[in-house]
């Protein structure tokens, strides 16, 4: 079969000369003129195809780096230990309600306490009834008339009273001898959970929670007897120094 371009079949077995040429060449110039436009447009229509491909390709990407900032920015056990340990004296009110399975309603004390980095804490109990604490570095002391006097380092009042130190000072690596731990949030507002690791811890306690911003706000104490205690640390402050009489208990 002819194609439309060979219309004179006589004329394409004339032998190459400048009319011969010259009308080949003008039936081929449409070929010419129309292929360099249809791949054009091939290559156009195949772009618009990629476009929305490339597009979610994008799009994913962003979203995957975003997910990679994020992680890389998250607030861990570090970050939080720096920013409680920050202050060098903290001032402020406790709430303690204990919750005992055999009462309806938890037994409820106040008091104050002073955090202070490199001595310790004042645990100063106001009401139902007046009694202050010291918890150092060397353990746990109790003020009676006489002054202060050391408490077994062994019981679980002490091992409590230690929990508290270590947790107000954002000492994570002392808190993980102890406990498998669990950081949620950022640095505004904060979860730890400690789930104990030491036998003695273990017959004490099911979990501990504790929550916070800038400083520490509760510690919540479940008991594996089915008991717990909500502390709740309240007007907080890091603007004020060691009194002369907190400086004294502390030397004692």
């Amino acid at each position: 079969m002819i194609s439309e371009f060979d219309t004179n079949a006589d004329d394409m077995r004339v032998p190459c000369g400048e009319r011969a040429c010259s009308r080949l060449s003008a039936q081929h110039s449409p070929l010419r003129q129309t292929l360099p436009a249809y791949w054009g447009r091939c290559a156009a229509r195949r772009e618009q195809a990629r476009s929305p491909r490339l597009a979610a390709f994008q799009y994913f990407a962003a979203l995957v780096l975003l997910g990679m900032s994020g992680l890389a920015q998250a607030f861990d056990l570090q970050q939080l230990s720096d920013q409680l340990a920050k202050p060098e004296v903290i001032h402020g009110n406790f709430i303690q309600e204990k919750h005992l399975r055999a009462l309806p309603q938890p037994l409820t004390s106040k008091g104050t306490f002073v955090l202070a980095k490199n001595h310790g804490l004042l645990w100063l109990l106001k009401t139902p009834l007046q009694q202050d604490y010291r918890i150092t570095a060397k353990g746990i002391a109790r003020r009676d008339t006489s002054g202060w006097q050391m408490l077994p380092g062994k019981s679980a009042g002490a091992e409590q009273n230690r929990l508290f130190l270590a947790v107000l000072q954002g000492d994570s690596s002392g808190l993980q001898r102890d406990f498998e731990l669990s950081l949620s949030g950022d640095a505004q507002r904060w979860k730890l959970a400690l789930v104990p690791r030491s036998m003695l811890l273990k017959q004490v306690f099911n979990q501990i929670n504790i929550t916070g911003g800038e400083l520490v706000h509760s510690i919540e104490l479940l008991e594996t007897q089915g008991d717990s205690t909500l502390l709740r640390m309240q007007d907080s402050t890091s603007a004020l120094p060691l009194s002369d009489a907190e400086q004294h208990d502390f030397a004692e």
